[in-house]
């Protein structure tokens, strides 16, 4: 399903990582800002972490009127809101300066493998407990993965139900049916028996949906009720005003790699103005010295930011993030050697230009992002406008469509673009829309409305996989699939589907570069900027720091002083 990468959905409590290109953190055409380190001049991520202690009050500045804490239904990365509150079976462990690593959450490690490639099996750590006491077994995991097969808690991530033996018809465990491909033996092992072999299965038992859920839950009120099997408990929802969490005694900091649970309280704050809760961090004065703004910061305001010194010293940065990307829609550009014009002829230090300059993003070369291991370097169309120009000569090209929301930010990215394309000689012709037009027109099954678009992807864990798949198999064109390159090609289809299969790690990671640079022979996208994503915190957050991928603060490591 495709998902608008608008502002307030991008890191609030729930993350939503798919879609258009977001409004936020984006300033005008031409602002150049001067560069700075991924993690600000102090190192905020290891020096603020010395002085961690436990206690105190986190407070979370949000845009978000809401958050969803049920996991059937988030889309929360294993590092922000959800997890503070849901234990999964593995999680992801950051390092400052390191690749993201997949580990045992609940579960004692990430998996084993039968040797056809599809049933997975899992153990659990023994004596852990939910908030209420009841002790987490498998059959509390594999009841929260059944309810997210129910048509009232759509919504979540679904790699899980395209992959599971019998989910494709199964609607969830409130009619009392259970699905037979996940298996209890006992109270402490659990088996997944999948439709076809895949290797990345491990990162997709990453996501919400695998965390414990005690039956007898009503869907209807879950995501404000929750049993949390994580450190912290909501203790008070007010919608649209402010969620809070405090601890949950049944934890056990030993059995957790994941999460240090460092202050007493986390308080969600909602519906803040993005500008102003900025303003107030910059200030830092009172409660904002305790404050962090799950909101990209807006390059109008990075300038702000990077000319007061004590405020840079608590800006975070990504050395890299985001795909940002012009898709060409090749079932009417159906001429390779046009498309390969169109990736020579973007100037894309211009695209960086209109994202904010240098701390805006990183000109992109790959469909891989920064930050995912098996990705490598290459670049097949450098900026050539004599080359554009060559390969369309004497061709009739029509006018193209470049379809984009209406923001200002989305229409600035899409004139620099446009006015590349012009010098190579194509005619293009910008299409402003609302966000959810552009996304529905982009995404359905009639593709006639538009040559060009504007995307931004996040895929939703570290592998090459989740980067591909979704914006390049075939089988992701319409029906709401983030195909918008309307891409088809049976050697590359093959190709996917080998790679995925690959349950050797080191040759999975060759195979997908070599995917990578496969599709791009086929130019049916032009890669134009890896975001990067700043945000800011007070002088008392401690543990804050921003890695390439997922490229937002890890709050489950984060305190106050």
């Amino acid at each position: 399903m495709s998902q608008n990468l608008s502002a307030p959905a991008w890191v609030k409590a729930n993350i939503s990582r798919r879609g258009l290109l977001s409004a936020s953190g984006m300033g005008a055409m031409g602002l150049v800002l001067a560069a700075c380190g991924a993690n600000s001049s102090d190192k905020v991520g290891a020096a603020a972490s010395a002085n961690a202690k436990k206690g105190g009050t986190l407070t979370v500045l949000s845009s978000s009127t809401d958050i969803n804490w049920d996991p059937a239904k988030s889309q929360s990365l294993p590092i922000t809101s959800l997890p503070l509150v849901h234990r999964r079976l593995v999680g992801l462990r950051l390092v400052e300066g390191k690749p993201v690593e997949l580990v045992g959450d609940l579960a004692n490690d990430t998996g084993k493998v039968s040797e056809d490639g599809l049933t997975w099996t899992f153990t659990i750590k023994k004596g852990l407990k939910m908030q209420n006491g009841q002790e987490i077994t498998t059959k509390l995991i594999k009841y929260g993965i059944e309810r997210s097969f129910a048509p009232s808690l759509s919504g979540g991530l679904g790699y899980h139900k395209t992959l599971l033996e019998g989910g494709k018809n199964y609607q969830g465990p409130y009619n009392g049916k259970h699905l037979d491909s996940i298996g209890t033996p006992d109270d402490y092992t659990i088996t997944f028996k999948l439709v076809r072999p895949y290797g990345d299965w491990p990162w997709v038992v990453s996501t919400p949906t695998f965390s414990p859920v005690p039956t007898g839950d009503d869907p209807s009120t879950y995501t404000r009720k929750p049993v949390a099997s994580g450190p912290y408990q909501v203790a008070d929802y007010k919608q649209g005003v402010s969620v809070t969490l405090e601890r949950n005694p049944k934890w056990e900091a030993k059995s957790d790699p994941l999460r240090s649970a460092l202050p007493d309280k986390v308080v969600f704050k909602l519906g803040q103005d993005e500008s102003v809760a900025n303003k107030s961090i910059i200030a830092d004065a009172g409660e904002a010295a305790t404050s962090m703004s799950s909101s990209r910061v807006a390059a109008a305001q990075l300038a702000e930011i990077t000319a007061n010194p004590k405020a840079k010293a608590r800006l975070a940065t990504s050395s890299a993030g985001p795909l940002l990307y012009l898709a060409i829609n090749t079932e009417r550009v159906k001429d390779l050697a046009v498309r390969q014009a169109i990736n020579y002829a973007v100037n894309k230090d211009a695209v960086v230009q209109a994202l904010g300059g240098q701390l805006g993003g990183l000109k992109a070369t790959t469909y891989i992002t920064p930050g995912i291991e098996g990705r490598k370097e290459y670049d097949l169309y450098p900026y050539n406008v004599n080359k554009a120009k060559q390969l369309i000569a004497g061709k009739n090209v029509p006018e193209l469509v470049l379809l984009t929301p209406n923001g200002q930010a989305q229409v600035a990215v899409a004139e620099a673009v446009q006015q590349s394309l012009t010098k190579a000689g194509f005619k293009v012709r910008i299409d402003p829309v609302e966000t959810d037009t552009a996304s529905e027109r982009s995404t359905n099954s009639d593709g006639s409305s538009y040559d060009l678009t504007l995307m931004s992807w996040n895929p939703d864990y570290p592998s090459p996989a989740a980067n591909l798949q979704p914006l390049f198999a075939s089988s992701e064109i319409g029906n709401g699939g983030i195909n918008a390159s309307r891409f088809k090609d049976d050697a590359v289809d093959k190709a996917i589907d080998a790679a995925s299969a690959e349950l050797d790690p080191a040759k999975a990671k060759v195979a997908w570069a070599a995917v990578d640079k496969q599709i791009a022979q086929h130019a049916p996208a032009v890669p134009l900027a890896y975001r990067r994503n700043s945000f800011l915190r007070g002088s008392k957050v401690t543990g804050f720091y921003v890695e390439p991928y997922p490229a937002y603060p890890n709050y489950l490591v984060l305190g106050v002083e």
